[in-house]
């Protein structure tokens, strides 16, 4: 036995609180902040968009790249936690729009590496040690990184701070989460992969790749502009920054309730109604236009993002014998390709019709189609012939 192997419960907290500082600090603090940065005179909401593209085509990079990764897994672990880390950092050091999205360029490509590789790393070893709640248990993180990033938001927001020191504040808690985790981290993951990486992708992970695309094209304007949603909503007061944390929370409840109960349904099914039901919450934004509608899109959206990435990796992991990781990496192309196109389509709305409701609807229509194309999927498998 390898004495020097972590527990189960550690494997499981490394994944949560990298995953905390890449994802619910590194990457989704840009939500609450695009009000600040606006407020603070050097955004529109037009760039906030740009901006916000900015970071997932570096998160589409970064997670091309794993897809073809052959070695050195932990070491791009670790790069892309400590990249992230500093990207928010050096995100206070200037208003320059431009710097502002190299920044987000770079927090991109390193989420991307850390969250894609230390999910694999985290699923293969806590599935391996039969421990399916904890594995799905590592899914909370964003979520509670999310809560977390929400309610320093709202603290900071009585505290009238500008953008810059909020990015220092943001910094400050992604590193001690790194800080915290970085020497327990894997010196090797590689061997913990199986190396069948020229096994060919099945037409139905293609559909799946491209549903999955669709889903993060559908949650990815709420949750880039929520926070912004929140403040034009409520101008005065405090209660807009209630909503970026009641995301992050309706998030990690999805997580808990796909723990508890998603063993008694199928896989298909649960996927395919949390597309549906996320897709009427990003239309309840713009169809209720009073605090009902958004809060019924705060906690609808919020409960389907990290259900719907959980369930999606399990049904992957039914449709395809090949490598976790290479599986995984075409996964998160599709979502980050879906979540480039967001912020554009939402630029591109604001810019025709001043709105961008447009591009919100739109949204909830391709969670709806996505919903559908997984039962079509189900269709199609089932009319494959057997053996």
């Amino acid at each position: 036995m390898n004495a020097k192997a972590p527990s189960n419960i550690t494997t499981m907290f490394i994944g949560i609180m990298t995953l905390i500082a890449v994802m619910g600090i590194g990457r989704f603090s840009l939500t609450p902040q695009i009000p600040v940065m606006i407020n603070d005179g050097y955004l529109t909401l037009s760039g906030a968009g740009i901006m916000a593209s900015m970071n997932y085509i570096g998160y589409l990079i970064g997670a091309l790249h794993v897809s073809r990764m052959q070695s050195r897994h932990a070491l791009y672990l670790k790069a892309g936690l400590l990249i992230t880390v500093m990207a928010t950092l050096l995100s206070g050091s200037t208003p320059n729009f431009a710097l502002q999205c190299l920044f987000r360029l770079a927090a991109g490509i390193g989420g991307a590496w850390a969250l894609i590789i230390v999910t694999t790393w985290t699923q293969l070893i806590l599935l391996g040690n039969h421990a399916p709640r904890l594995s799905a248990a590592v899914f909370t993180g964003p979520g509670l990184g999310i809560t977390l990033s929400g309610l320093l938001a709202w603290l900071m927001s009585s505290a009238h701070y500008h953008a810059s020191l909020s990015w220092y504040v943001y910094g400050a808690v992604a590193l001690l989460a790194a800080l915290i985790i970085f020497r327990h981290l894997p010196k090797e993951v590689d061997s913990a992969q199986p190396r069948v990486n020229k096994t060919p992708v099945s037409s139905n992970l293609k559909r799946l790749v491209f549903i999955y695309a669709l889903a993060g094209f559908g949650y990815i304007l709420p949750a880039t502009f929520l926070s912004q949603m929140a403040r034009t909503t409520f101008p005065v007061g405090q209660i807009s920054a209630f909503f970026w944390p009641l995301f992050g929370l309706s998030a990690a409840i999805g997580v808990i309730l796909v723990i508890f109960f998603a063993a008694q349904f199928n896989t298909r099914n649960s996927l395919a109604g949390a597309m549906i039901l996320q897709g009427i919450g990003v239309a309840a934004a713009v169809l209720v236009h009073n605090v009902a509608g958004l809060l019924i899109s705060t906690i609808l959206t919020g409960l389907g993002f990290l259900v719907i990435m959980q369930l999606t990796m399990r049904l992957a992991r039914e449709l395809s014998s090949g490598s976790m990781a290479r599986t995984v990496g075409l996964l998160t192309s599709g979502y980050a390709t879906g979540q480039l196109i967001g912020p554009l389509i939402s630029s591109l709305s604001i810019a025709l019709f001043a709105s961008q409701e447009p591009a919100l609807l739109l949204a909830a229509a391709g969670l709806v189609l996505g919903g559908v194309g997984v039962v079509t999927l189900l269709h199609n498998e089932r009319a494959l012939p057997a053996g």
